[in-house]
């Protein structure tokens, strides 16, 4: 289900009931750019320890945006059987009352979406606002000193703006007490703007939204306007646009305050932009985030790092990606003789993920990570007792077996497997070292070493001395074997340059 800002208030109530009864919650996340390249050495290396790694993501997550969060609920019937409603909600930040939002777009990410469908449309036209505390503390108070505004140049939003304001004074002129005026089409924060604005500028009016964006403007005694600013019924007051102005950040407050397990694949990022977009800005500190999440979501589930120990203990075959993952488990006769795995049904107004597959759309991979995550549970469940498994396992059961993987966030290439958010990350261990020499290359940089063996195996580079580097790779044999061969080359050709 696609859900945009304009329904987005009418169906989080239902939401919310849903995420009450769930086992747990599955999240995937789009943006638009990952690792910024204008940033010199940014880019995920083998020689980063996990503190490390966040300082570089860290800058990467305050340039960049969300565009795209996929929440998928999954709910426990009573059978083996769980039901899916997935959700997929354009996101759009806040700008109302707040400093105006920048942010970045990298060119392969956003071509990256497009190929695969994503609407940019919806995405600037109706994502759902959100901010986190800083930026709802700043918009509290200019909302209580009445210094707010919306932050927008745009010269359409000014045009719709005045083109109200006009319409209104024009009438008003000649209207009665008591006489109404209808203003129409009006979007999003316009229908906040447009009646603040007015109220502001004439004591006579009031105003009320309407259904189908339109907004009604009576004619009234200064002593009546009065009342009214009073009454419970006013949807103007300040508590009402907070709470519209929060968008999504209304549904983040929900997921930390009932605690359920969290489910991502891959999903460090993830987890570092929901800090950064709802809650907090990222603070410098590693260690204080990686607390933060946890006081957050005191169970995570990285399906990365449990599809890692399955391989291991199942002889699953290797997969690259969540699809893949997806589709191996469901294929796959990985268990003939314990019990079926548990039903996964989608609900009625998801069921074109049962008809079709949507990769990198962030509603049908949720869907597929927390599918992957109850099969691979299934499987490490009856793998892991000699006696037999019951015919209707439950999630605590699965919470159980997985309890290794809990709070163990897959690293990237790096020095440690996981990153721990309930305690000490493990110490680094990093692949075998390789030491180059190089002679006859005067001002040699780690940037063109890289570029001579790029080609031929994936590796990191790190000057040790002015004419020394070290290279490391998790294909330790294959450098070394690449780098003699460059030399021998060199040496055989007469080139000045070897190592």
């Amino acid at each position: 289900m696609e859900v945009g800002a304009e329904g987005f208030a009418q169906r989080l109530p239902r939401i919310r009931r849903r995420i009450l009864r769930a086992a747990f919650v599955a999240l995937d996340m789009e943006f638009t750019g990952l690792h910024s390249t204008s940033l010199q050495n940014n880019e995920p290396s083998l020689f980063d320890s996990p503190a490390e790694r966040y300082m570089k993501a860290r800058q990467s997550v305050e340039r960049f945006t969300l565009v795209q969060l996929g929440l998928a609920i999954f709910s426990k019937e009573n059978s083996n059987k769980y039901v899916v409603h997935s959700y997929n909600f354009f996101l759009f930040p806040s700008t109302l009352g707040i400093r105006d939002v920048e942010f970045t777009l990298s060119a392969s990410s956003i071509q990256f979406l497009s190929h695969y469908g994503f609407d940019y449309n919806k995405f600037f036209k109706d994502g759902i606002p959100y901010m986190n505390e800083v930026q709802e503390k700043i918009l509290r108070q200019r909302l209580l000193a009445g210094t707010w505004k919306v932050c927008s140049t745009s010269n359409a939003d000014r045009d719709v703006l005045k083109k109200a304001i006009d319409e209104v004074t024009s009438w008003i002129a000649a209207a009665k007490e008591e006489d109404t005026m209808i203003l129409q089409d009006l979007n999003g924060y316009h229908m906040i703007e447009v009646q603040l604005v007015l109220r502001q500028a004439l004591e006579n009016v009031w105003t009320e939204p309407l259904e189908d964006k339109k907004v009604m403007v009576k004619k009234v005694s200064p002593e009546h306007r009065q009342l009214l600013e009073n009454s419970s019924y006013d949807h103007c007051q300040k508590k009402l646009i907070l709470l519209s102005a929060r968008g999504f950040t209304n549904l983040f407050q929900i997921l930390v305050k009932v605690k359920k397990p969290l489910v991502g694949h891959n999903m460090l990022m993830d987890l570092m932009h929901l800090h950064d977009k709802f809650y907090r800005p990222l603070p410098e500190s590693y260690e204080e985030f990686k607390r933060n999440i946890h006081n957050l979501f005191p169970v995570i589930i990285d399906t990365k790092t449990v599809t890692k120990s399955v391989q291991k203990k199942c002889l699953f075959p290797r997969v690259s990606s969540l699809l893949e993952a997806y589709a191996v488990l469901c294929s796959s006769n990985l268990n003939p003789k314990g019990p079926p795995c548990p039903v996964i049904a989608l609900a009625s107004g998801c069921s074109r993920y049962a008809e079709k597959k949507f990769p990198h759309e962030a509603g049908y991979d949720a869907f597929l990570c927390g599918s992957v995550l109850l099969m691979s549970a299934h499987l490490l469940l009856c793998r892991s007792k000699d006696d037999a498994v019951e015919a209707e396992p439950s999630f605590s059961q699965y919470l159980t077996v997985l309890a290794e993987h809990v709070n163990k966030v897959n690293f990237i290439r790096g020095g440690v497997s996981s990153i721990n958010f309930s305690g000490e990350d493990s110490p680094c261990r990093h692949p075998p070292a390789l030491v180059v020499h190089v002679r006859g290359w005067p001002g040699l940089t780690e940037r063109q070493i890289y570029q001579e063996f790029k080609a031929h195996c994936r590796f990191d580079v790190r000057r040790l001395s002015k004419n020394q580097f070290i290279l490391l790779s998790n294909k330790y044999k294959q450098i070394s074997g690449i780098v003699a061969l460059w030399s021998l080359l060199a040496f055989v050709l007469g080139g000045a340059r070897s190592c």
